[in-house]
């Protein structure tokens, strides 16, 4: 059984090690082999992970079955005009491991995020995600909605052409 459990900051190299294992294989019909790679060091080295955790208070979690981790996401509240709101929050991460998809752990995650910031009067749960990725239809299969796209420039002529969906709680 799926038990879902916060990270901190020693959980950094499983975190890590799982984007490098999914990114290649989730994006592989996405984006370019050289813009995972890019992306991956932009927010997935150990560096990056840390700094989110403590620089931007972004809670990790982990999805665990017989001690093996499944997946992970992250949350926090959305920074609106520098301050955090109380009603939206945002979804920043949510991967999987390839062989565990299709078998809950995704929404058991999602489940997990919205059982903990519903209590703090979130409305609200925000996320992007490419426009092209398949997780569009499981985001929409709890209740997700498309809100408008959004093309965002990460540098070096990469972008990320993405949707920005939401769920009400």
């Amino acid at each position: 059984m799926v038990s879902i459990k916060k990270a901190g900051i020693d959980a950094v190299p499983v975190i890590h090690a799982l984007a490098k294992d999914i990114w290649p294989i989730a994006y592989k019909d996405v984006i370019s082999a050289d813009q995972i790679e890019f992306m991956l060091e932009l927010m997935y080295s150990e560096k990056s992970l840390l700094d989110q955790m403590q620089k931007h208070d972004h809670q990790f979690i982990l999805a665990i079955d017989d001690e093996k981790v499944l997946g992970y996401a992250s949350y926090s509240p959305k920074i609106m005009n520098n301050i955090a709101s109380e009603k939206v929050y945002r979804l920043h991460k949510l991967y999987v491991s390839i062989p565990s998809h299709y078998k809950g752990v995704g929404r058991a995650l999602v489940d997990h995020i919205i059982n903990e910031i519903k209590p703090l009067g979130a409305t609200q749960l925000e996320l992007n995600v490419n426009r092209k990725n398949n997780a569009v239809s499981f985001y929409q299969k709890l209740g997700f909605i498309i809100l408008r796209e959004e093309l965002l420039d990460l540098g070096q002529d990469y972008y990320m052409d993405d949707y920005i969906m939401t769920v009400d709680l």
